[in-house]
This record gives C-alpha cells, structure tokens and sequence, in this order.
C-alpha cells in the first residue's frame, strides 16, 4: 500500500490537517473555516454564492459554515453598498484579527510540515501542475 500515491497522499493530508487543527484550536477555528475566511478576506465583497464558488462547496456548506462564523463573531452579512439588492459576507475587526493570526499559525505549521522535503516550494509548484494550475 505505501506504494500507490492515492494512500499516501490521504496520509500526507491527514497529517497536516491533524497539525492544522492543533493549532489552529486556540484561536477558534479549524481549516475550513480559515479557508471561508481567506476567501471573503480576498479582497471584494463577495456574496455567500460567490465565496461558496471560489472555495468549491455547495450552497448548503458554506451557509453552515458562514452560520458558525457569524454566530462566534468573525464575520457578518451585509447589504451590499453597490447593489442594495445583494447581500455580501464581511470579516468583523475580530474576524480581521483572528484571520491574520490564525494564517501565520498555517504558513508556520506548514513550513515545518515541508520541512523534510528538500525544496517545498518546487512541491507546492509540483502539486498545482497536477491540479492544472
């Protein structure tokens, strides 16, 4: 089994989902929400359609997941100042400040995550040529 690349590329994730979360705990989230969180800290206000396409989920998702970060602070729906008729997802000054930490904590874990590898950028190159990036 320690062969095929399906079983250890389920295996490398898990191991880095399992660091993630260690230490992504203390500040209240876990990797999904960080990715929501990056997402609507983009840049643009985006609708919850639009943060539920950039991150690849169904509506169903990413209205739970915004739900859990609304309901701990972290974010808010809003009107849109363009479009009265639209609705937009916003990080809150908490939000602002739990998502800078929270993605420091990520690139550390990363980076002694890929610590082993000889070049870990050339891996992260390696892997979004796979995925046709």
């Amino acid at each position: 089994m320690a062969d095929r690349l399906g079983y250890l590329l389920k295996h490398v994730l898990a191991r880095l989902t399992e660091a993630q979360t260690q230490a992504l705990a203390p500040h209240g989230l876990n990797g999904r929400d960080l990715a929501v969180l990056s997402a609507v800290a983009s840049g643009e206000p985006l609708s919850q359609l639009e943060v539920a396409a950039r991150l690849r989920v169904d509506r169903t998702s990413i209205g739970d997941l915004l739900d859990g970060l609304e309901e701990r602070g972290f974010v808010e729906r809003r009107r849109s100042a363009e479009d009265r008729r639209r609705n937009v997802v916003v990080l809150t000054a908490l939000g602002e400040s739990t998502f800078a930490a929270a993605e420091r904590v990520r690139l550390e874990v990363e980076q002694t995550f890929l610590g082993p590898l000889a070049d870990g950028e050339r891996f992260r190159d390696d892997l979004r040529l796979l995925l046709g990036e």
